[in-house]
């Protein structure tokens, strides 16, 4: 499938080129955090927030206090998204400042998440107790604490009658939504899906991390988010070349008898698989885009299954390893979108002289036992 659209934000800004600076410097630029959330945050845990995200310039103001900040992510980047691709050839979308949404009954949507917006089902379970009675909660809160509300408001808002799925995996959840997608695409349910995931900053999952104790050393907790679309190649080579071709996305458990070397073990086997799938060989992988950077004591269980799968390449021939939430914080669910937007920034800029690399592959571990991998090629060696 091809990546033919990104709209992508992070703790770094909108877009691949602030990302591709965010990831060359090796930081996001500091930025305050609002007073309201900062209060309600736990004393001392760092994190980063949007910068500069204003959604009213995109979405009006008609409607949107309705929307969780998880909706308006999703809403936001869609609109963005769709006219990208309307930019690049003749597609319908929704033209800048119309209110009204325009049908696209081929284009669909499918995003990732863990809980959907962590903010509105922790003060709608809060309602409950310190409401005089448990039902006096605001009704207009409650289609927010639904897990596929960003993903519905969303397409009504754009006006997407194609398959509207929403796949809950928690640190996999951006990998599931893409295997997903990919798989529906195939199945020919859409000819065009808008595919992603988004995770909001609130007090309620700063408390959370701090209370778990799982973020890494040095890791700041962030949000943010990225939507692609992807689309069937059209075999005719016509038009713009895509920003990348995603060639397998794969997913497994590992056995939680054979601890944590059983993991690693399993990611491997999920590596290999989704590389012989892609018709990619290990050589071939010039970036590794690892998940679990952010989570206390998973890095070592993902760097053992990468080294188990590339070791036997030749050391010039063994993938950089893409690690973003050192610079972009640990953003759960939103992860993997992040990590694929992270390599089509790198490929996209000219600083990190990637010419000559063809492949790369993006990984991921939850505490569970889930495992997942997928590969992608550049447009380069779409080709081919």
């Amino acid at each position: 499938m091809d990546v033919v659209g990104c709209t992508v934000f992070s703790a770094a800004g909108q877009g691949l080129g602030a990302l591709a600076d965010a990831l060359f410097q090796g930081a996001a630029a500091k930025r305050d955090m609002s007073d309201e959330v900062a209060a309600d945050c736990p004393p001392g845990l760092k994190v980063l927030s949007l910068p500069g995200f204003a959604p009213a310039d995109t979405l009006g103001r008609k409607g949107l206090g309705r929307l969780t900040r998880t909706d308006q992510l999703a809403s936001v980047a869609g609109t963005l998204a769709l006219r990208e691709r309307s930019a690049q050839g003749p597609a319908r979308t929704e033209p800048a400042g119309q209110t009204e949404p325009i049908e696209q009954t081929d284009t669909g949507i499918v995003l990732g998440t863990s809980v959907g917006s962590t903010s509105r089902v922790g003060e709608f379970i809060r309602d409950t107790f310190v409401e005089e009675r448990p039902y006096f909660v605001n009704p207009s809160h409650f289609p927010g604490i639904l897990m596929n509300s960003a993903a519905g408001r969303a397409a009504i808002r754009l006006g997407l009658t194609g398959v509207n799925a929403t796949v809950s995996g928690g640190p996999l959840a951006g990998l599931h939504a893409l295997r997903f997608a990919r798989n529906a695409l195939l199945a020919g349910h859409a000819r065009r899906l808008l595919t992603g995931a988004f995770e909001e900053l609130s007090p309620q999952r700063a408390w959370a991390w701090h209370r778990s104790g799982g973020l890494a050393a040095g890791v700041p907790l962030g949000e943010g988010g990225a939507l692609f679309v992807l689309e069937a190649p059209d075999g005719q080579g016509e038009g713009p070349p895509p920003h990348a071709r995603l060639l397998a996305c794969d997913v497994g458990f590992a056995d939680p008898a054979q601890g944590l070397p059983g993991v690693s073990r399993r990611l491997a086997d999920c590596i290999r698989t989704a590389l012989d799938r892609s018709d990619v060989r290990p050589e071939e992988v010039a970036v590794a885009a690892p998940g679990v950077s952010g989570r206390r004591g998973w890095a070592a269980v993902e760097e053992s299954a990468l080294r188990q799968v590339f070791a036997s390449a030749p050391a010039s021939d063994r993938p950089r390893r893409l690690a973003i939430q050192p610079v972009l914080g640990e953003t759960d669910s939103a992860n993997g979108a992040l990590q694929l937007a992270a390599v089509l920034a790198r490929w996209q800029d000219d600083r990190w002289n990637t010419e000559q690399e063809r492949a790369a592959v993006i990984t991921s571990i939850s505490p569970d036992g889930s495992v997942g991998c997928a590969v992608v090629i550049r447009p380069s060696a779409c080709a081919l």
